[in-house]
């Protein structure tokens, strides 16, 4: 005996309005949403966090034709920069962008270069640091929003070495704040928690969530009277270091 619900699948099977038909996926908050047959698709992953891989930098392809007054020697210590010229006698416009530029850079022996570079020039430069200073924005925005672990802690120590490398720096850099410090604010508090593990990346110096702390206390100690209501606006959980 067939009971009522084979019954009436079977009298449906060949009715078209009942067949089953395969859903057609359709934007969200569109007029094609209220059509029949019809699902609304997923959205989009957002993926706050992802790294984003550089491209080659500017300073990577002069200093591969040979362009740049320095060269890597090796001593009984390992790689070192040597510079061919005086660092107090170049032209800060032209290579200190190219060496923030170069911040960008994993892959040695760039890196040491770069890093090695800057801090030669920012110990040397002097009155030349400050005018330059709306050249070195881009190439530490760019730097920042790779993401990257290590990319990003190479950066905030060369912003650190920079508002101290001379007077007005500091102060001179609080305009560009709105800038630099999104993703700072956004990667503030991204400690890993390993319960009894051991993070070696603090041991290291490499801990993101660290050197972003220490990054903004000096922006603020640096930064003059104005220094802390700029953070604060764009890193709202910033306590003052001065202050508290």
């Amino acid at each position: 005996m067939v009971n009522e619900t084979e019954f009436w699948t079977e009298i449906r099977k060949n009715i078209p309005r009942y067949k089953k038909r395969k859903f057609r996926v359709v934007p969200a908050f569109t007029i094609q949403a209220m059509q029949e047959n019809t699902v609304v698709a997923k959205p989009p992953r957002c993926d706050l966090y992802k790294f984003r891989r550089p491209k080659h930098s500017a300073f990577r392809k002069l200093y591969e034709r040979g362009t740049f007054p320095v060269s890597l020697e090796n001593d009984l210590y390992g790689l070192k920069i040597n510079w061919k010229v005086d660092v107090q006698n170049l032209d800060f416009h032209y290579y200190l962008p190219l060496f923030f530029d170069g911040l960008v850079e994993e892959e040695q022996p760039y890196k040491l270069l770069v890093v090695q570079g800057i801090s030669d020039m920012l110990d040397n430069g002097g009155p030349k640091i400050l005018p330059v200073l709306p050249q070195l924005i881009v190439p530490i925005k760019n730097a920042l929003n790779t993401k990257i672990p290590k990319i990003m802690c190479a950066t905030m120590r060369a912003i650190q070495h920079l508002v101290r490398s001379g007077d007005g720096v500091g102060e001179a850099l609080v305009p560009y704040f709105r800038q630099i410090l999104p993703i700072l604010n956004l990667l503030k508090d991204t400690n890993v928690n390993l319960g009894e593990g051991i993070d070696y990346a603090q041991q290291r110096g490499e801990n993101t969530a660290d050197v972003v702390q220490e990054t903004l206390e000096i922006l603020e100690r640096c930064g003059g009277e104005d220094a802390f209501i700029n953070i604060k606006y764009m890193v709202p959980t910033y306590e003052s270091c001065i202050m508290n």
